[in-house]
């Protein structure tokens, strides 16, 4: 009798906008790979030639108000294509995947940020991304003031019109960070909440840690969903 292949890691990075959530992804990436692990990377949205089309749509100034349920439904539309042609054929290669992004983002952004319902968000998840859960989520915290001079110092320097979030009152970003504080108590198994005040270098010994420890006795870990 044929056993059930093993899927690959998958490992999500969360955290407010200028958190250094991507910089972290890279480098532990790149210590996968040096170790001789197959790593694919990727983004929400974005990930796939359908999620950047709508990454643009979500991320850059809009002519007229996204309603939030519209936004919820694009970033869903986006994951829910980056699932099935990214990150499952690559968790089924056996490979580590690493998520700048997922359904956390719309728990703390689209659920916190704008006020739609939890039950809402994880429904979705369940409907359109079946099976597709993070073994690991990484929650990178700073303080909504600095994340967002250092977000907005990024988008210049990149020369990049992405900033439709970035747009938003300090106390969006409250909201959204007290969200990620509230997933991290809700789900420890699962979410490991990092400090990035230290150094890069610091915090991406303490992320290769975290991931040591979590994956020496991986089995998938569904989302909660009490609040």
């Amino acid at each position: 009798m044929t056993g059930v292949q093993a899927l690959g890691p998958f490992i999500t990075f969360e955290g407010v906008d200028g958190s250094g959530k991507t910089t972290q992804l890279h480098y532990l990436a790149e210590r996968l790979r040096a170790a001789g692990e197959a790593v694919t990377e990727t983004r929400e949205p974005g990930g796939t030639a359908l999620g950047n089309q709508l990454r643009q749509l979500l991320l850059e100034p809009s002519p007229e108000p996204i309603v939030p349920q519209a936004e919820l439904a694009m970033m869903f539309a986006a994951r829910a294509q980056n699932c099935e042609r990214v990150i499952q054929p690559a968790r089924r290669r056996g490979e580590w995947v690493l998520c700048d992004r997922f359904t956390d983002a719309s728990l703390a952004y689209q659920g916190a940020g704008r006020g739609v319902a939890r039950a809402t968000i994880l429904t979705l998840h369940e409907l359109l991304c079946p099976g597709c859960r993070p073994d690991l989520t990484l929650i990178l915290d700073v303080e909504p003031r600095l994340s967002l001079e250092r977000a907005r110092k990024r988008l210049h320097r990149a020369g990049s019109s992405e900033g439709r979030f970035e747009a938003e009152g300090a106390a969006f970003f409250e909201r959204v960070r007290a969200a990620y504080h509230n997933l991290a108590r809700l789900e420890p198994e699962r979410c490991r909440l990092i400090e990035t005040a230290a150094p890069e270098l610091e915090v991406a010994e303490r992320i290769w840690h975290e991931v040591a420890r979590a994956m020496a006795g991986r089995q998938p870990l569904a989302f909660r969903k009490t609040s």
